[in-house]
Formats: C-alpha cells, structure tokens, sequence
C-alpha cells in the first residue's frame, strides 16, 4: 500500500489523531498537548499517515531540539496496523528530521511493546538506557531507544 505522508494542518485531522491516540495509548495525549505542540512552529511536528482514500490511519508526532530528533508518539489505529503505515510514517519523519538537520534520532518506547520495538529496531535503533516505571496504566519501564547518523541531505539513508 502506497501511503499519503503530509503534515498536521486542520482541525478535523487533529480530532482524528486524537481518536488514535485514545485507541493506542493508556495515558493519551491531551487536544491542549496538541494544540501547544502545534504551536510551537520550527520545533514541534506531527505528520498523518492517510489511506489512499483519505483517511487518516495514523500519526507520528515529534520535536527537532538543535540536532536531535525527539518522536514523542508514533500511532496507527489498531484495524490498520501492519499495513505499512507506521513503516511509511517512520520513514518519513527521519528523512524530515535529517532535513531540518537532526543528526540523530530518539525515542521511549514500552518494554512489552514488541512490535514497536521491533520496527524501530529495523531502523537501526539501538538500546541506550531504562527510564524505570516510566509509564502509568500500567506501571513499565521504558526502554530509551537512539538512532545514529539521519541523513541531513535526505537521500534516503532512513530506509529500514
């Protein structure tokens, strides 16, 4: 499946990305956390994974802090998931990181959440640390993860 990639722009896609987060998150990301996110133009990004008939399946959202990359959530509503769109999402957001300069990538991700953890990993992220009960609902550490090395001339080096 071909994906369509494109930024966070109107306010129906954001109650869709909230829709997502409810239904992947126990501890979901607030409209307020958004809309500050949103408004924190040059730092803060969240791009939408749509379906060739326009729906939005997904999202990732995330900061560049001077030459890092920071993916605070990275989502796909549970009927949609292992269709590509997280890998497409995901590819996308680390060839726009290494764009607006990133040279490396971090994130957070659940100690139980194989299959995130499993794609990342495809991506060349590697194991740097435990945040110990991190998460709430319920209480698990975090596996802190970092990638390396973007591409800053977007060639193409995101590629998993």
């Amino acid at each position: 499946m071909d994906w369509i990639i494109e930024p966070l722009t109107s306010a129906s896609d954001l109650e869709d990305v909230l829709a997502i987060e409810e239904a992947s998150f126990t501890n979901a990301w607030t409209r307020e956390m958004y809309v500050a996110e949103l408004e924190n133009q040059g730092v803060s990004y969240v791009y939408l994974a749509r379906h060739a008939d326009r729906r939005v399946v997904g999202f990732c959202s995330f900061r560049r802090v001077v030459d890092e990359l920071h993916i605070n959530n990275l989502a796909v509503l549970p009927p949609d998931r292992r269709a590509g769109a997280a890998t497409a999402l995901l590819q996308h957001v680390l060839r726009e990181g290494g764009r607006l300069g990133a040279a490396r990538a971090t994130l957070e991700v659940r100690r139980s959440n194989e299959p995130a953890r499993m794609l990342y990993q495809r991506f060349g992220f590697s194991v740097a640390g435990i945040r110990r009960a991190y998460y709430t609902k319920p209480v698990e550490d975090a596996i802190i993860l970092w990638r390396e090395g973007l591409d800053r001339e977007g060639s193409g080096r995101c590629d998993p």
